[in-house]
């Protein structure tokens, strides 16, 4: 199929400074930017914690649980988000005062998601005074009931968005429930819980319990690192103040002011501290640590990110890598045969359903949210994965699904409309805009897979499913310059909803060779020009028989390449196609 290509256009009337490299001039110009204060990322422009409604109410209750010296339990997600979530929770109450603290994640594989009643009766073992929820939470409503007949009080911070009914806890901290006027919609859940934190010590700060107690305040500057990695793992749509977020964590991580276990994950990944960008911790560390709740259990990532012991947590990593190489060879499988079973169908892009449903028996639980991603960016629709995840308590054998979209599909508002309409046929579901969960009866899966697809059917037409790549137009050969390269990545923090900067053009092949079976390495010359640029294209498809003297047409990022303290230009091919010898101008 060949590239579809559309151009950023470009507000010419936002002023920014003289001083900013004139390439950075034309991208800033290309994003979402209402005015260049915008581009000021400096902590003293954060939001500030008052607005997120309910926060009063849990600093209250935890400042009452701190001067009893309650035993606090952190119930976390099993995701990189909930990871960084209780490592923080843990490490800012420990900084506060609090000394009876815990931590329960469940596993995904037989607990599921949240605070279920079962991870309840797990909690009251431990005899807590109070459960935090990170990054769950907000539909638990048997969970919390569970909780006070026990009589332990919920506290839950979360960021997923909520549904018709609010679970009964003391307080709820989530950015999307109704009536907050916190203005960024888009923290993760790691942002939520440290926005508490700040509002805690603030007022542990007004009341004089840290002269009191004769400690230091601590500086929760020191946990950023960790909001950083939770940030960009989840994926949540980068905004003024979660870039503000996550410029402070990377500065922190570039200086080597990073807890011991995000410094191994990244020496483990190749990945150089001094020039860490947001990309490699969504796409080296973010797995790595993902790695643990996907196959086993996310304690490992969880102490990994605790201990304060670099020996500790280069071991954990070593543990944690191993994990994630494992996930990806079975990963390669599910997505060869999800391929090769809707190959099989003989279906072209226009018979295809709007929405797609995908289950095999075999397939890995925790593995198909990965699964369904690959699948959506090759076809270019919502697409849920599915696999077995045993028997109900009721005796029923249910499917556990994971839910990637696209652009125009808001997939938990799909769930919910298909479950306001065919009443019975969700267990239970959750999410966001892109990314949901849900379960179903597996003896459903037939029914649930028409409802998706005449639902995705009804709202996305052609011109929705038609997969266009959007970049930031083509380059000029003055532009093909390290310091332009250099300057992209200083205006950072890239990602979901401030996209890297992206070009396109067409390039003739001047040099050509393979490295290790799967990437490609070129040297190549523009056409529009007449400089030899260096250029890798990852885990390239290797039919297309490419030669040198060929033309293609290129989607690529600027990128710094740095080999023995040496530091030059190179282009990170991320889509090519070769050009017809008749089409070539």
């Amino acid at each position: 199929m060949a590239l579809v290509i559309h151009h950023r256009t470009t507000d010419q009337q936002l002023q920014l400074a003289d001083n900013l490299h004139p390439l950075v001039q034309r991208i800033l110009r290309q994003r979402d930017i209402a005015s260049a204060e915008q581009l000021d990322l400096s902590l003293a422009n954060l939001l500030p914690p008052s607005n997120l409604l309910g926060i009063e109410q849990a600093v209250e209750l935890l400042v009452g649980h701190l001067q009893s010296q309650s035993k606090l339990l952190i119930v976390s997600d099993f995701d990189a988000d909930g990871a960084t979530s209780c490592a923080l929770a843990i490490r800012a109450l420990r900084f506060l005062g609090f000394e009876q603290l815990d931590y329960i994640v469940p596993n995904r594989f037989e607990y599921g998601y949240g605070l279920t009643p079962e991870i309840v009766q797990l909690a009251a073992e431990r005899s807590p005074d109070l459960i935090i929820t990170v990054d769950n939470g907000i539909s638990s409503l048997d969970g919390v009931d569970a909780a006070h007949a026990e009589g332990i009080e919920v506290l839950i911070t979360d960021h997923h968005l909520p549904g018709e009914q609010l679970p009964d806890a003391e307080s709820i901290v989530n950015p999307n429930q109704p009536g907050c006027e916190f203005a960024s919609k888009s923290l993760a859940g790691v942002g939520v819980i440290f926005y508490l934190m700040l509002a805690l010590r603030a007022r542990l700060r007004d009341q004089g319990w840290f002269s009191e107690q004769n400690m230091a305040e601590p500086n929760l500057a020191e946990l950023l690192d960790l909001v950083a990695l939770g940030t960009v793992a989840d994926v949540v749509p980068l905004d003024r103040n979660n870039r503000i977020l996550v410029n402070e964590g990377l500065k922190r991580i570039r200086a080597g002011r990073a807890c011991p276990g995000i410094l191994a994950l990244l020496q483990v990944s190749k990945r150089k501290r001094h020039s860490l960008v947001a990309s490699d911790l969504g796409f080296a560390v973010g797995p790595r640590l993902n790695a643990a709740g996907r196959l086993e259990d996310m304690s490992l990532g969880i102490e990994c990110l605790l201990t304060d012991s670099a020996d500790a947590a280069y071991q954990m990593v070593l543990q944690l890598d191993d994990l994630n190489n494992d996930r990806r060879l079975i990963e390669n499988d599910m997505r060869e045969q999800a391929f090769k079973n809707l190959d099989d169908l003989g279906l072209d892009d226009e018979q295809l359903p709007a929405g797609l449903c995908i289950y095999n028996e075999d397939w890995h639980q925790g593995v198909i949210g990965i699964l369904a991603s690959r699948v959506k960016d090759k076809f270019h629709r919502p697409v849920i994965a599915f696999a077995d995840a045993g028997s109900s308590e009721q005796g029923v054998e249910e499917l556990k699904g994971s839910g990637r979209s696209i652009k125009g599909f808001h997939i938990r508002d799909a769930l919910d409309a298909i479950a306001s309409r065919h009443p019975q046929l969700i267990s239970k579901f959750g999410g966001h805009a892109m990314a949901a969960g849900l379960s179903l009866d597996k003896n459903r899966l037939e029914d649930f897979s028409r409802a998706f697809a005449e639902h995705a059917a009804s709202l996305l037409g052609e011109d929705e499913l038609l997969a266009r790549i959007v970049t930031d137009g083509e380059l000029q050969d003055e532009e093909f310059d390290l310091s332009a390269a250099e300057a992209l990545v200083a205006a950072g923090p890239w990602g979901q909803g401030f996209p890297e900067p992206v070009f396109d053009g067409v390039f003739k092949v001047l040099e050509l060779r393979i490295l290790a079976d799967k990437h490609l390495k070129f040297t190549l010359m523009p056409s529009n020009g007449d400089c030899s640029l260096e250029a890798i294209a990852f885990n390239a498809d290797m039919s297309t028989g490419l030669q040198v003297g060929d033309e293609l047409r290129l989607v690529y990022r600027l990128s710094v390449n740095e080999y023995r303290d040496v530091q030059r230009l190179q282009l990170m091919v991320e889509q090519f196609e070769k050009i017809a010898a008749d089409n070539v101008v």
